[in-house]
């Protein structure tokens, strides 16, 4: 079994306690619009991991403040799939297709719990290329939590896209700065 450093959770409490010691503003003023772009960095899970075990994504998201403390969300974007071992190759047992770019599109909320904290849910299609037409489209929903600043918003979440006989997901983390509309 191989156990792996705890660092790169210690640097993530450290940023948002840095982060959250300079920030005073309310992550969701209502009647207000905030635009947001983010960066993802995702680690699949599923069927998925036998060719790609890695995910690069731009998603804008935009968000509706409908009181301080609950917020809808549309978000869009692509994550871009690849390898970081080179000479993986395809299990024999694992379904012959593989990602490289796909599309999610999602409808979601945000409920602020306090201190900018907040929980996410989210659901929506993905589109990706595919050889056969009926695996282009896929449901998607993704459970999340986050801190949000006035402009800075970082975010974990599960995101599942399974259907058509795969089980597709990956678990990301997403780093955007937020401007008012």
């Amino acid at each position: 079994m191989k156990i792996r450093s705890p660092k790169p959770f210690y640097i993530v409490a450290a940023l948002l306690l840095f982060v959250g010691s300079y920030a005073n503003a309310q992550s969701a003023v209502a009647g207000k619009f905030n635009l947001g772009i983010g960066v993802d960095v995702l680690a699949t899970v599923g069927n998925t991991v036998i060719r790609e075990n890695l995910a690069l994504g731009v998603t804008p998201r935009l968000q509706y403040s409908v009181s301080n403390r609950f917020a809808l969300t549309l978000t869009g974007g692509f994550y871009s799939f690849f390898s970081t071992d080179p000479d993986k190759q395809l299990v024999q047992d694992a379904p012959s297709r593989s990602r490289s770019t796909i599309n999610p599109v999602k409808l979601g909320a945000k409920v602020f719990l306090g201190n900018n904290f907040y929980l996410s849910g989210e659901a929506g299609a993905v589109f990706e290329e595919a050889h056969n037409p009926q695996d282009r489209v896929h449901f998607l929903w993704s459970p999340g939590i986050g801190y949000a600043t006035k402009h800075w918003d970082f975010g974990a979440r599960y995101e599942d896209f399974s259907g058509n006989r795969y089980t597709d997901a990956v678990i990301g983390l997403r780093v955007a700065y937020g401007i008012g509309l």
